[in-house]
């Protein structure tokens, strides 16, 4: 790297990781560099890293896109992006997801899923739901599996991105099957589950996963969910038996140590004095509570569907672990033999086996004995100590690892809740396993960890070298030569047979004598020279390996012992023989070969190893996507950013070496305009000859001589250390540049000082002069002036001096009067209080005596009084109930007679004719019930005042009995106060005898309350009575409500039911007035008679025989040829309203002609004055049949105009004609019966549906319902226009938010300044929108749509318009740029010139419909955004946009044509390239606070994007107020009106 004075460099800073610095000086082979904070550093060449001094504030999406791909360039656009809210950043396909530890409710609605679906990946900003969706459609596509391995320690926010995983994948995919709850919440239910069995504290984290998690998402071949999957891996078994401090064992045992009542059934204690528990001294975690993660784990195991018997096995099983670690053995009798030690000891072993229901013998036996299977027998061999303790051991590891792992168990049960499709053959699976572990002290368990996370990098680096290779083929380019950085070396020394680390465990593990020196020993021979391997300083048996991200050093002490896992074959027999069915089904039975050994050897590395195998077959067999979730510090709060923690994380998640990987290529990639744009001013000859980009770059290259580049098909490819060759010669030509500026500008500033310096001395001089004359003026003057004031000032200081000692001796005088009385006073004040508190002391003594002796009396007499007041209430009880069965049986009757008087009221309604007769009949029931009523009132209230004196009357007897047998007590015990007996005796005497009053005043109570109960029984039985009556009553009414029914039935039926159509047409079109009116008032008639009858003889009343009911008809329809006529006129005029909505009639003089003839049809056939039609519903139907088939574009528009304007004519019609009322040409008669039935404008007339399916329904008067229906179908054209423009103008949009690239500017061809830039003009995009519009007007026009529907379909296309560019713009970074910004304003301008032209009669107020995208783009092109505070900004500039919009569009702006930046109120930091975000901090975090405290506000809404308006913007008023008035009379029916003998009268008419 050639570095000169002025470059920008990063050097290592041991709190900072890294910090930015620029080269001021060269001392010797040493470089001296200044920091950003001032500090001066001398540091070597080679361990400085270049820095790109342009970089964007708000750093890049993808690091890729870097400058230079280096440690501290990825950090701090980490950190970048990360100040500003944008925690996902790419690297490449890579995801790195930083924690915000905060809410960003507006990054996951479903509004962000919707942008996200099926857009390109890289398209839009960095996002979970991006990665997520690229894997859904690489699925689709390819047919093929995928996998997301999502990595990161803990709190690092990976259960959250799974989370958000499969949520987007719910959504996209959804259930094949319905089902109450979605993927995400089965599979997170089981959480609680699987953390309380498989984490545990480690030193770095109290809820450390210590096994792998891979759930898979299956989907069926239509890409539906179809169910899913929870797989573990990698369970740290050793963990069971031996943790060291400060960790701790599996959660599930603190959990059960701390529940409660399982405590005391399983004989646990507290979990210090289980040996397999009390190895650290941490028992507790902050802010956990053992007890309550017990209930939620039984909680969770409920979801999953594990039973009650189930759940007890679990628990008794994990007790049974603990008991059976307290087991102690101590040497026995024989040689190397071993007993139980003690009673404490005995103790656990039974305990150990009554939890596993096996044999205590047994037990015993096979752990202090082994059996050996020979050819002349079995020999019993017995066991020392440390055997039998590792027999312990490995059954206790055995029997929790076959309780994870067993198939019938946890695993399965939480599959088979969640939904396993075993069919399934395509899957996204989520794989969230532990990191890379490095601690001071490294034992076993870290190296197993690490070892798996060697395997994963491995996967890993291929990944990220077959994307270098897919990226390289891709711009054609060669690539063969290049070198890949691979970790092979260290799994080989791990892994390989025969001799690796894991081989060689083994082996040392399989001989007993075997100790952790002779196994370093033999590492250290066998691997001496490897250089992955070394040696401790300071230990003779601890290693160290060099892995991916760093070196880790081993302890050895417990490799052997962590790494033993004998099965031994009497553990498996004894447990399968247990009487638990649940134990014994963790231990089927043996193969015979294995049943011959007694013991069957297992390291805990090589099962490790397979399992790990079996993962990485999984993995291998899909195609991988990487998120690397990142924790930015320790304390869990936003907004800080510690850069070595997060460092560490990036090493340890391989980030740093997918970096190393791309260096080793060609790590710096630019497009041809972004090398132009930047290196252009290299060869400015070559720049004005005008070449395309490509070549341009390639000359440059050739120009300085560089070889270690390749061109591809659209980037430049480059190796590392070539960019710093290029920006270092760009530094030479822009120094010489800006050396020849401030040479011009200083002669310039240097002649300007000369000329004014000059012009200033002559004025100096004359001004100095006449100054000077001016002060000897004033000095004299004020000489004077001084003398005068300083005789007046003497004489009144002096004076003021005097007074002043004057009152100072007269107040200090009365103020010592004044301390000498007041002392007197307080004096004489302080004896009189302590005499009256003397007086209050004995007093309060004297009182406190009497009243302790006075509550212990009141106390006796209380207790005897509840006595008896509680006998006596259980007798009153019983009289309430009686008396409360009386007030539910009166409120029945209420509620009764509420419904007998709206059935009543009902019925006058109806029997308008007969309102005398029903006004007395219900007069008198009035009358009826109100006595009744007032008959039920008195007895109600005498029973209440019954019940009010027995209460006094009882609480009298309650309180004098109480006091009696208190005083009896207190005589007794008081016997021995003398002086007081007198006074008690007197007064127990008045007791006494008020007592005996009262009992004889009881006696007559209850006397009066027996004769209450009485007459209250009576009430009663008066009640009955009365609800006999009134259900006779009530079917009586119930009977003539039927009989009203079956005639109006019956009169429906006279019409023909081929005629249905019309059905109401003969009634009142075709026969005369008269016979309607016989048909009509007999039935009136009938029903009366019906109601009188019931009302005087009190008998049920009889339904007519059909009869009675066909004479009336008969006579009103006795010509049956007058009904077939009026039939068949009725369907000519269907027939003649059908061809004029399908026929295509036009316009005349702007009229819509078949609006026109239909409403003057329906007028001729007094259709909006008939009772009942059918012809209305026809029209609407016949309409919306029409716009179904119909072409859109024309059908639309041409019936927008027509609806409209027969609903104008409709409105019209009912406001002045007042057909409501009686018309002049109707007879009497019918005048009358009409009248009647619309006294009330808002009633509505009943009617019923024929017997064959016509459905019963409610209507007001059919002109109403159908101006209704008209309006309805007015809003549906209407929006189905407005939807299909949304969709038309859609694509148009997407194309117009992002200027092409052929018209952006390339910075090194001219040299104009931000000022005077050139418009650009609007491309083929924005003419496609005017023509759009164009073809849109054109189109209402030709239809004569009214000029209001015009202008609101405008007014919502530009709101339209003005939605999808605002809200593309938000969403797309590479739209907020500074050409971006001027392409878009110039649209804008287009768009105003062509609202002009329209007018604004049918424009509108389109243009203001554009202020969100008009502001957005202002603020983009503005070039002083720096010097704008938040208000000016706020006021000035946008002032319709929230700070959320404006935050969200500072921070994604970029000048990609003059360089300027964002906002700002500090200009100088730009100088240092460590400061470029504290520059822009200023503003930005204002806004930050401010969207902050939006967030915390739950009312607020969080998104920074617009809806969508959807609804209509007018009303049925607005379109008759806005339309002009409509004639009809002048528009002449088409000439198929001839050919319908029922229009010929219409047509006479008009002629």
């Amino acid at each position: 790297m050639a570095l000169r004075k002025g470059f920008k460099v990063w050097v290592e800073d041991r709190d900072s990781a890294w910090v930015a610095a620029e080269v001021v000086d060269f001392v010797g082979k040493q470089v001296q560099v200044i920091t950003a904070a001032g500090k001066k550093v001398v540091a070597a060449a080679e361990k400085l890293q270049p820095c790109d001094g342009e970089s964007e504030l708000g750093g890049v999406d993808d690091m890729t896109k870097l400058t230079y791909l280096n440690e501290p360039s990825v950090l701090d656009n980490l950190q970048r992006r990360y100040g500003l809210n944008e925690i996902y950043t790419y690297t490449g396909s890579i995801l790195i997801a930083v924690n915000p530890f905060t809410k960003l409710p507006h990054l996951y609605n479903m509004y962000m899923m919707e942008q996200y679906k099926g857009a390109p990946f890289g398209e839009l900003s960095p996002h979970v739901f991006a990665v997520a969706d690229a894997s859904y459609r690489a699925m689709m596509s390819e047919k093929r599996s995928q996998s997301i391995l999502v990595s990161g320690e803990s709190g690092a926010g990976k259960t959250e991105t799974t989370k958000l995983i499969m949520r987007y994948l719910t959504y996209v995919g959804g259930r094949a099957v319905e089902d109450e709850r979605n993927v995400e919440k089965q599979v997170l239910e089981s959480n609680p589950l699987l953390e309380a069995f498989g984490n545990a504290r480690t030193i770095r984290n109290d809820n450390s996963s210590r096994f792998g998690k891979f759930v898979e998402i299956q989907f069926d071949s239509n890409g539906r969910i179809s169910g899913a999957a929870i797989r573990t891996y990698l369970l740290e078994r050793s963990r069971v038996v031996q943790i060291t401090d400060p960790e701790r064992n599996y959660h599930c045992f603190y959990q059960l140590c701390a529940s409660g009542r399982d405590t005391e059934m399983y004989k646990l204690d507290h979990p210090s004095n289980f040996h397999y528990l009390n190895q650290s001294k941490v028992y507790e975690l902050d802010g956990v509570d053992n007890a309550e993660e017990y209930v939620k784990t039984r909680t969770a195991m409920d979801i999953v569907g594990i039973s009650e018997d189930e759940q007890e096995s679990i628990f008794r099983t994990l007790a049974g672990i603990l008991h059976l670690g307290n087991v102690e053995f101590s040497p026995g009798k024989e040689h190397d033999s071993s007993v139980v030690k003690d009673q404490k000891s005995n103790f656990h072993l039974e305990m150990a086996a009554e939890l596993f229901r096996c044999d205590i013998n047994l037990l015993l036996a096979t752990l202090t004995t082994r059996s050996i299977q020979t050819r002349e027998g079995i020999i019993v061999k017995a066991l020392d100590c440390n055997a039998a303790v590792a027999g312990r051991d490995a059954l206790a590891k055995t029997v929790y690892s076959r309780l994870f792992d067993w198939s019938d168990l946890l695993v399965d049960k939480i599959n088979r809740s969640v939904g396993q499709d075993r069919e399934s053959k395509l899957q996204i699976g989520v794989l969230d396993i532990y990191g890379f572990e490095c601690f001071k002290i490294n034992s076993f368990e870290q190296f197993c960890i690490n070892f798996a996370n060697e395997k994963l990098q491995q996967h890993f680096n291929e990944h990220v070298f077959k994307m270098e290779q897919e990226e390289y083929q891709k711009e054609q380019i060669n690539w063969s030569y290049i070198e890949f950085i691979d970790n092979q070396d260290v799994l080989d020394l791990i892994e390989k047979k025969p001799i690796g680390i894991i081989a060689l465990l083994d082996e040392a593990c399989m001989f007993p004598k075997s100790t952790h020196e002779t196994f370093s020993n033999k590492l250290f021979q066998n691997f001496r020279s490897h250089r992955r391997l070394e040696k401790a300083k300071f230990s003779e048996t601890d290693f160290t390996i060099s892995h991916y991200a760093g070196k880790v050093n081993y302890q050895t002490e417990t490799f052997i012992d962590k790494n033993r896992d004998y099965v031994v074959v009497e553990h498996c027999n004894l447990l399968a023989s247990s009487r638990c069915p649940f134990i014994a089904g963790l231990f089927p039975p043996l193969p015979e070969e294995s049943s011959r050994s007694s013991y069957k050897f297992s390291s805990v590395a090589s099962r490790f190893k397979q399992q790990l195998q079996a993962l990485m077959e999984t993995l291998s067999s899909t195609e991988p996507h990487y998120i690397r979730c990142v924790k930015p510090n320790s304390l869990n709060k936003p907004n800080r950013f510690e850069n070595s923690s997060i460092l560490h994380q990036l090493r340890c998640g391989g980030v740093l070496e997918a970096v190393r990987i791309s260096l080793a290529g060609y790590p710096t990639r630019k497009t041809y305009h972004e090398f132009v744009d930047r290196f252009g001013i290299i060869c400015l000859d070559i720049m004005d000859i005008g070449y395309d980009d490509k070549t341009i770059t390639e000359k440059i290259l050739e120009r300085l001589g560089l070889e270690n580049y390749q061109l591809g098909k659209r980037k430049v490819f480059l190796r590392a250390g070539q960019i710093a060759i290029l920006d270092s010669r760009r530094a030479e030509v822009l120094d010489a540049a800006v050396k020849r500026i401030q040479g011009r500008l200083r002669t310039f500033l240097a002649r300007r000082e000369f000329v004014t310096k000059r012009v200033a001395a002559l004025s100096l001089q004359a001004c100095c002069r006449g100054h000077l004359s001016r002060n000897n003026f004033a000095v004299m003057r004020d000489t004077a002036a001084a003398i005068i004031v300083q005789k007046y000032f003497r004489s009144c200081f002096f004076r003021h001096l005097y007074m002043q000692l004057h009152s100072a001796s007269i107040l200090i005088q009365s103020s010592i009067r004044c301390f000498s009385t007041r002392q007197k006073f307080l004096y004489r004040k302080q004896g009189k209080a302590a005499t009256v508190i003397q007086a209050h002391w004995r007093m309060c003594k004297i009182r406190s005596i009497y009243r302790n002796r006075q509550h212990n009396i009141i106390a006796i007499q209380c207790l005897w009084r509840r006595k008896l007041a509680k006998r006596e209430l259980r007798r009153l009880k019983k009289e309430a109930n009686e008396t409360g069965a009386l007030r539910i049986a009166k409120g029945k009757l209420e509620k009764q007679l509420e419904d007998l008087t709206w059935r009543l009221q009902l019925e006058k309604k109806i029997r308008a004719s007969n309102e005398d007769a029903k006004s007395v009949e219900i007069s008198k029931l009035q009358k009826t019930v109100e006595s009744l009523i007032l008959e039920l009132d008195a007895a109600k209230l005498r029973a209440l005042n019954e019940y009010n004196k027995n209460m006094v009357l009882q609480r009298q007897i309650d309180s004098s009995a109480k006091e009696k047998s208190a005083f009896d007590r207190e005589t007794d015990s008081l016997s021995k106060l003398r002086n007081e007996n007198s006074v008690l005796k007197s007064s127990l005497a008045a007791l006494e005898e008020k007592n005996l009053m009262l009992e004889s005043e009881l006696a007559r109570t209850k006397e009066e309350a027996n004769t209450t109960v009485t007459k209250l029984q009576e009430v009663g039985n008066t009640c009955l009575q009365l609800q006999q009556n009134l259900r006779s009553m009530e079917e009586k009414l119930s009977n003539l409500e039927n009989e009203n029914h079956i005639l109006r039935q019956k009169t429906l039926t006279v019409t023909p039911r081929t005629s249905r159509a019309g059905f109401a047409k003969p009634f009142v079109d075709s026969c005369s007035n008269q016979n309607a009116l016989i048909y009509l008032f007999p039935l009136e008639q009938k029903i009366s008679n019906a109601v009188a009858l019931s009302s005087t003889d009190q008998k049920s009343y009889e339904s007519p025989t059909p009869s009675k009911i066909i004479a009336p008809i008969s006579h009103g329809f006795s010509d049956s040829r007058r009904a077939k006529s009026g039939i068949e006129k009725n369907q000519g005029n269907l027939d003649i309203i059908s061809r004029c909505i399908k026929e295509n009639l036009a316009f005349k003089d702007g009229k819509p002609v078949a609006a026109c003839i239909i409403y003057k049809c329906l007028l001729h056939w007094h259709a909006f004055e008939s009772e009942r039609t059918a012809i209305f519903d026809f029209i609407i139907e016949s309409i919306n049949d029409e716009l179904k088939e119909g072409d859109e574009n024309a059908v639309l528009p041409y019936w927008l105009s027509n609806a409209s304007a027969l609903l104008c004519l409709l409105q019209r019609n009912l406001r002045s004609n007042g057909f409501l009322t009686s018309g002049s040409q109707r007879s009497a008669g019918s005048a009358g019966l009409n009248g009647r039935l619309m006294q009330g404008p808002r009633s509505s007339f009943k009617y019923h549906a024929l017997d064959d399916g016509l459905s019963h329904m409610e209507a007001k008067y059919p002109a109403i319902l159908f101006k209704q229906q008209l309006t309805a179908c007015v809003e549906k054209i209407f929006g189905l226009i407005r939807d299909n423009l949304k969709k038309e103008i859609s694509p148009l949009l997407g194309q117009c938010i992002q200027a092409p690239k052929n018209q952006r500017v390339h910075g090194g061809k001219s040299s104009r300044s931000p000022g005077n830039a050139p418009q650009q003009s609007p491309s083929s995009e924005w003419d496609s929108i005017i023509t759009f519009l164009d073809l849109l007007m054109s189109r209402l026009r030709g239809n004569y749509v009214p000029s209001f529907f015009i202008r609101k379909l405008t007014t919502q296309v530009f709101s339209f318009i003005n939605i999808q560019l605002f809200n593309s713009l938000l969403l797309r970074r590479e739209c907020c740029t500074f050409t971006n910004g001027e392409y878009v304003k110039s649209g804008l301008a287009e768009l105003e010139k062509w609202i002009v032209n329209a007018t604004e009669e049918f424009a509108g107020t389109s243009w203001h419909e554009l202020n969100y995208i008009r502001q957005a783009v202002g603020f983009l092109v503005i070039h002083q955004k720096r010097k704008k505070s938040l208000d000016e900004i706020r006021q000035d500039l946008c002032p319709k946009l929230t700070v959320r919009q404006i935050y969200r569009i500072s921070t994604m702006y970029w000048d990609d044509k003059y360089g300027t930046q964002s906002v700002s109120n500090e200009a100088s930091a730009l100088k240092k390239p460590g400061l470029s975000v504290s520059r822009f901090i200023t503003v930005v975090s204002q806004m930050r606070e401010i969207v902050n405290k939006d967030s915390q506000n739950a009312t607020s809404s969080n998104s920074f994007l617009l809806d969508d308006d959807l609804s209509i913007p007018f009303s049925t008023e607005d379109v008759y107020m806005a339309i002009p008035a409509i004639e009809p009379s002048d528009i002449e029916p088409p000439k198929f009106f001839s050919e319908y003998p029922s229009a010929q009268l219409l047509l006479q008419a008009v002629k």
